[in-house]
């Protein structure tokens, strides 16, 4: 096959060099060739990776190490780029925090998510996703044909804080493939509210971000509340971010400017507010930052609103041919129809009964199956995004299902362990046995004529049959007097100091081991052999944890 001849760009070097390559070749060996030609010193340059460079920056690529050259239909002459593939990633928190990390410039949004995540202790990241707040290059939509009240529409989502302006980051795109700049700061936002009800005091890094979020959505009205639970929501706040009441200091025109940041506007100018709100605050003195963090999000999860996704669509009146405005609200468990005015639940399908969904530009279309007479269709230009919302939820409840399938199950009093050794001690199953009795029986403990004292043999027994009267031998260290339980019992103690025994004796005793050389198949037989025998050892060790258990169990 002939040599494929490209013209390799060495960005650090400001140079243009043209190598020769295999088409087979794959682009990690091929990565490993430039370092060579270009003088690189071993062990440097293990971030750098080729790219293919386009005319629009968000359709070039990077090469992934493991395809080959040929995969990319690449053309003696073609121009790759030879550079770093770590960029800076600009993340804002919900607290405000601004944080910088160097990420890899060819991994998808996902696996960007995952590493940030980690870095600042959030364990639960398929639930956070990215948010491009640049209204430059935001995506503009386009609206749906034959809508005379758009201006009404765009009004009203202002006024109910939807989701449908929100520029969620697709999640199996590269930053470089959304437009996505050095410079451009993004949100870290919670996106699923799946298992946040497992956060507690335990986790203050997700708690933290959980309460800027939930603190923002009642302030500006995603989640209505009533007037008491809007000032008990803003005394706890001013125990977070002013300390505890002094009534000297915290008294009506102290937060007049700031009573916007506290409650919701519907609420700021009712009379006496900022009085209730410090009288309410006086009864959290003592409480620490912490705990009243975690007692402002249990309040906000009691809200009949508090984890769903708001979309304004609108459907079709029934009976008359007329399209009005109505709420989509999607959870972990359900999709629902909501009024768009006082945010009551109209209709309910659990998310198990929906069996397919269609997202088209202008609308959005979801199939019940049998569990509902006809599809349910709305006009909304947010179609895609309902859609990723839906899908997500439903791989986490996938996810979820199947770490819990892989769980080991709990043992119970009837379940038995079995194990299954591969030599030469490479590898041990483990696995459990659920017992096929549903209930205990009675027995007798010590069954006559299998008594043995440790070391005997069976010859010194006379086998025999309890029916008939005849009783075994006497065994040498048993007392006489003792009963059949109490004589197994001291055959079991036996039984186990003799395993001791025998376990130190072995221990003892060096191995001979005849004249081995240095050659390789002599060194495999020395590990085979050391592994058989470290197994061996954990074996006795096992038999003797077992032996002793079982003596504790019968006294």
């Amino acid at each position: 096959m002939a040599s494929l001849a490209l013209r390799i760009n060495v960005l650090d070097q400001n140079n243009v060099k043209t190598m020769q390559f295999e088409p087979t070749m794959i682009v990690y060996d091929a990565c490993k060739v430039i370092r060579e030609r270009i003088g690189e010193k071993p062990g440097t340059g293990q971030s750098y990776g080729l790219f293919l460079a386009n005319e629009d920056p968000k359709r070039g690529v990077w090469l992934e190490n493991g395809r080959t050259l040929d995969f990319y239909l690449l053309k003696p002459g073609d121009l790759l780029e030879y550079k770093d593939k770590l960029r800076p990633l600009k993340v804002r928190l919900m607290d405000e925090t601004l944080k910088t990390f160097r990420v890899d410039d060819s991994h998808s949004v996902d696996q960007l998510v995952k590493t940030v995540c980690d870095r600042i202790g959030i364990t639960n990241c398929e639930e956070f996703s990215l948010v491009c707040e640049d209204e430059e290059l935001t995506p503009k939509k386009a609206a749906p044909p034959q809508v005379r009240d758009q201006k009404k529409m765009e009004a009203l989502k202002k006024k109910l804080h939807t989701e449908d302006d929100v520029n969620w980051l697709s999640h199996d795109k590269t930053l470089r493939s959304q437009g996505i700049a050095d410079s451009q700061i993004l949100l870290l936002r919670k996106k699923f509210f799946f298992s946040d009800q497992n956060v507690d005091r335990n986790d203050p890094v997700q708690l933290n971000q959980l309460y800027a979020q939930a603190r923002d959505a009642i302030v500006d009205g995603t989640h209505p509340c009533t007037f008491e639970e809007a000032v008990n929501l803003a005394a706890l706040q001013c125990q977070i971010v002013l300390g505890n009441h002094e009534p000297a200091k915290h008294k009506p025109g102290y937060i007049t400017e700031e009573l916007q940041s506290y409650l919701p506007k519907e609420y700021v100018k009712a009379k006496g507010a900022e009085r209730r709100v410090f009288s309410e605050h006086a009864k959290f003195t003592g409480l620490s930052q912490l705990n009243a963090k975690f007692r402002y999000i249990q309040v906000v999860r009691s809200l009949k609103t508090y984890g769903v996704t708001f979309f304004l669509v609108k459907e079709k009146m029934k009976g008359k041919n007329k399209l009005v405005p109505r709420l989509l609200g999607i959870t972990r468990e359900s999709i629902m129809r909501v009024d768009e005015r006082t945010k009551e639940v109209m209709k309910t399908w659990p998310l198990t009964t929906v069996r397919r969904w269609a997202a088209s530009p202008n609308s959005f279309t979801l199939d019940f199956g049998d569990y509902s007479e006809s599809y349910y269709s709305v006009q909304t230009t947010e179609g895609e995004q309902i859609s990723r919302l839906i899908a997500g939820y439903i791989d986490i409840i996938l996810k979820k299902k199947r770490a819990t399938d892989r769980r080991v199950p709990e043992v119970e009093d009837e379940t038995v362990l079995t194990e299954d050794m591969v030599l030469p001690a490479r590898a041990t199953q483990v696995s459990y046995v659920t017992a096929t009795s549903d209930r205990g029986e009675e027995g007798q403990v010590a069954h006559p004529g299998v008594l043995r004292a440790a070391g005997e043999s069976s010859a010194h027994f006379v086998h025999s049959d309890p029916q008939e009267g005849f009783l075994p031998q006497k065994q040498a260290g048993q007392s006489p007097g003792f009963s059949p339980a109490q004589q197994a019992l001291q055959s079991s103690i036996d039984k186990g100091l003799g395993s001791a025994d025998a376990a130190v004796n072995e221990l003892e005793t060096p191995t001979q081991l005849p004249p081995l050389g240095n050659d390789p198949q002599s060194l495999t037989w020395k590990q085979n052999t050391l592994d058989v025998s470290r197994q061996n050892v954990g074996s006795q060790l096992a038999a003797m944890t077992a032996a002793a258990a079982e003596i504790g169990r019968a006294v």
